[in-house]
């Protein structure tokens, strides 16, 4: 009896919302746009948090990078400058003896990768492409958390003597070994035949990666031994005739420095910034307190973009609120209008038996019914603004199901609760008076 009653109440509140199509979609345009900018809103910030996510795991947990300064800085010279001046300062840049310091002397680092870029050209059977050669040790794979994809580590023998082997990207497996296992194969880079012992798994890295991090599409690398690098293709520690005959104003902008990056990855979070601090204090010891260096933190750096992401979201969060709000309160003064408008069908339906809980009920699923149907428009165009925003202003959204739940539960439960003024303010219509009125 009680279902039946229920049906005959919602069937009726049906046909009240059929009757009247315009101003119902009218009463639920803020609930459409409410749940519209939560699902938009939750997609963009649940985008920018997973990009941020595949950025730290690029620069690797942890980690401290040091990289050379070559430009030197401009500035004006007073008295004490020139003074200065009179003191020539040299400084024999980073080396390989700053790696050896730093594990010496600092507690709580976990490894320490120093790296040595060489653009070169590699050649097989006729094919030869543009690509960057980098010496390296096995703790830079560790690090920046590569992994093989078959063939070898470099050994300690590969490290020591500086034999000429590599390990090559996968897009240059595909390019030069299509159909055949390059494991044992050799390729050239320059005037130098090096021995495939391993390759590396696709990195997929993204174009805002590539801009925002300054990091190159690893997949087109070819990794050799440090003391290759240095033996066989280049080390700028040595000096050279050009050097010596060189003039200082060509030796300022020159790169002098035997390392051209440096990354040292410590234990723990909380260790960064005070390792970070001891690391400039022993680098400019050691550089004769030149600072001819730069430390970064890349995961300090995207932790705090992450920050203030999330200080965009909750503002963004914040005014999806307010929008779903102002649709309730649009549907509070809507039914409250529709209750005015119908009072001598409300004392129709309590002089014929109806009870006050069947007027009750009545209204509360017009209501309900206005914003769910809001709701789902509200859905569908909230899943069209997100692709929109990653087609058009090429940003990475996800929509995730909790997302789309959150969104239509807030707009059914608005429709609930702005709905009971209404329909208890229809339930207490006299039947008399009600009938009586014009």
């Amino acid at each position: 009896m009680i279902n039946e009653r229920l049906l005959a109440n919602f069937y009726i509140a049906f046909e009240a919302v059929l009757a009247n199509k315009v101003r119902s979609l009218l009463t639920a345009l803020g609930i459409i746009f409410g749940v519209a900018a939560v699902i938009a809103m939750l997609a963009i910030g649940t985008g920018a948090q997973q990009e941020i996510m595949e950025q730290i795991k690029l620069v690797g947990v942890n980690n401290i990078v040091i990289e050379p300064v070559v430009e030197q800085v401009e500035e004006e010279l007073d008295e004490n400058s020139l003074l200065e001046m009179e003191r020539p300062r040299f400084s024999p840049g980073l080396k390989l003896q700053d790696v050896e310091a730093i594990a010496a002397t600092i507690p709580g680092i976990k490894k320490i990768s120093p790296e040595i870029v060489f653009d070169t050209h590699i050649v097989k059977s006729g094919l030869r492409r543009s690509a960057k050669l980098v010496g390296v040790t096995p703790a830079y794979f560790d690090v920046l958390d590569f992994r093989l994809r078959e063939g070898r580590m470099f050994s300690e023998k590969n490290l020591k003597k500086g034999d000429a082997v590599c390990i090559i990207g996968r897009n240059v497996q595909s390019r030069f070994f299509p159909k055949e296992n390059p494991i044992g194969k050799r390729i050239k880079s320059g005037n130098q035949w090096l021995e495939v012992i391993g390759v590396l798994e696709e990195r997929v890295v993204s174009e805002s990666s590539i801009s925002k991090l300054g990091i190159r599409d690893f997949n087109m690398d070819v990794y050799v031994p440090v003391q290759t690098m240095l033996i066989r293709f280049r080390n700028r520690d040595l000096v050279t005739q050009s050097a010596l005959q060189g003039s200082e104003s060509a030796s300022s902008r020159s790169n002098y420095h035997q390392l051209d990056k440096l990354v040292v990855q410590v234990e723990e979070s909380e260790l960064l910034t005070p390792t970070a601090e001891v690391l400039s204090k022993i680098l400019e010891r050691r550089h004769f307190n030149v600072v001819d260096f730069e430390i970064t933190i890349p995961e300090l750096l995207l932790k705090q973009q992450q920050r203030t992401q999330n200080i965009f979201n909750i503002v963004l969060g914040a005014i999806a609120g307010i929008s779903l709000l102002v649709g309730g309160i649009g549907i509070m003064n809507i039914m409250l209008a529709s209750v005015m408008e119908r009072i001598k069908e409300i004392g129709l339906r309590l002089s014929l038996g109806a009870k006050k809980s069947d007027i009750v009920n009545q209204f509360l699923f017009e209501a309900v019914m206005i914003s769910i149907s809001g709701g789902i428009i509200g859905v569908i165009l909230g899943v069209v603004l997100a692709h929109m925003v990653s087609t058009f202003a090429e940003f990475p959204t996800v929509i995730t199901m909790p997302s789309i739940i959150l969104s239509f539960g807030v707009a059914a439960t608005v429709g609930l609760v702005f709905g009971i003024m209404p329909a208890r303010r229809a339930a207490s219509q006299d039947p008399i008076t009600s009938l009586r009125y014009e």
